[in-house]
This record gives structure tokens, C-alpha cells and sequence, in this order.
């Protein structure tokens, strides 16, 4: 029997993001923002532990976000999820996050997230893509619950001096359902562009 299969990404490279709320008056918060995160991540089968749990997965994710020229840290990002593997392309997960954040002249926001997931990953000759959706439950303040689907689309290129390494590019878009105190009106919420190097173990 093989070993279990475990991946670990780190990816260090630049993020985009870009708020855009659908009011007039949230025009003060359109903004476009860039900085570094530090990613690592890591995704294996549950085998191990027992034959029967072959298409079980585990997800273990962390990350490290910093502003443009790494003065301040602003947010961090912890997420576990369990998944079943519907076929080799296809991944269904139930996921947990936690998103501390303290950006610059506001307050620190611990946010809490559920959700459950799909992921199909298509390979290519050129490289692979993968599709993944998640449809968060954000745990504001309280009891103010925001509901906040998102999309994206990565593509990964292996390169032919070192197969380990990878050219990596992603897009991810949020979408608000409701409108909420600390997360906003509902509608477009913001786009994550992303592209750097991955290095897989």
C-alpha cells in the first residue's frame, strides 16, 4: 500500500485586492490594495488511518498577510475542512476558517467562517486548472451572520528545469447575499487576482 499522500504549498508572492461595494455611499471604501502573504498549505488522504477511509481528505491551510512592504501585519488565516473525493477531478469539503484581522485606523475583527466546498481539478498538457467553490457563513460580531459565496479559478504550470517548482496564477470573486453590519451591503464584494512561484513537497 502507498504511502499517504501529503502536498505542502508555500507560496510567497503579491496579492491584488479590490473591494467594491455596489452604493453610492460606500464609494470611500472602493479601493485597490496590494501586499505579501505567506501561504501554506497542505492536503492528503485519510488512508492511513484506515483502508476504508481512502477518499476521505484532511485540508490544512495557514497563512501570513502583510502590506506592501512587509511593515505591518493585518490578517492571518487559519482553515481545516474534510473532504470526500467524488473521483480523481472531483472533491466535496466542510470546511472551518478563522480570519483575525487588524487593519490600519480600525478595530481588531476575529471572523469565523463555515462552509462547505467543491473542487474539480481539470490537467492539461500546458497545465493544470482547478476550479473550487465555497460558500461561506461569516461569524461577524454576534449574531450577524454573513452569507458570502465565492469562486475561483487557479491555473498551475510545472517548470521543465524543476518539476517541484511551479508557475501559479489565480482569480477569486466574492459575492454578498445579505447585507450586515461589520461585512457590508449585499453584492459584489471584492476580487483576489494572485500570481507567483509554488513549490510542492
Amino acid at each position: 500500500m502507498k504511502k499517504t499522500v501529503l502536498k505542502a504549498l508555500a507560496v510567497v508572492s503579491c496579492s491584488i485586492i479590490t473591494s467594491l461595494p455596489l452604493t453610492a455611499k460606500a464609494v470611500d471604501d472602493v479601493f485597490q490594495d496590494s501586499g505579501s502573504w505567506l501561504q501554506l498549505m497542505a492536503e492528503g488522504s485519510l488512508k492511513a488511518i484506515s483502508p476504508d477511509l481512502a477518499n476521505a481528505r484532511i485540508w490544512l491551510e495557514g497563512q501570513s498577510r502583510y502590506d506592501r512592504d512587509f511593515s505591518h501585519w493585518y490578517q492571518g488565516m487559519a482553515r481545516v475542512a474534510v473532504g470526500y473525493s467524488l473521483s480523481d477531478r472531483a472533491t466535496v469539503w466542510a470546511g472551518y476558517t478563522w480570519l483575525p484581522t487588524e487593519n490600519l485606523g480600525k478595530p481588531y475583527l476575529s471572523q469565523q467562517d463555515i462552509w462547505p466546498g467543491f473542487r474539480y481539478v481539470l490537467p492539461t498538457s500546458w497545465g493544470t486548472l482547478m476550479f473550487r467553490t465555497l460558500v461561506e457563513v461569516n461569524f461577524l460580531e454576534g449574531d450577524d451572520e454573513r452569507y458570502r459565496p465565492r469562486q475561483m479559478l487557479r491555473f498551475m504550470h510545472p517548470l521543465a528545469i524543476e518539476p517541484r517548482l511551479s508557475l501559479i496564477a489565480w482569480d477569486e470573486f466574492f459575492i454578498r447575499l445579505n447585507t450586515t453590519k461589520y461585512g457590508g451591503d449585499s453584492g459584489f464584494d471584492q476580487n483576489r487576482a494572485f500570481a507567483g512561484l509554488g513549490w510542492t513537497f
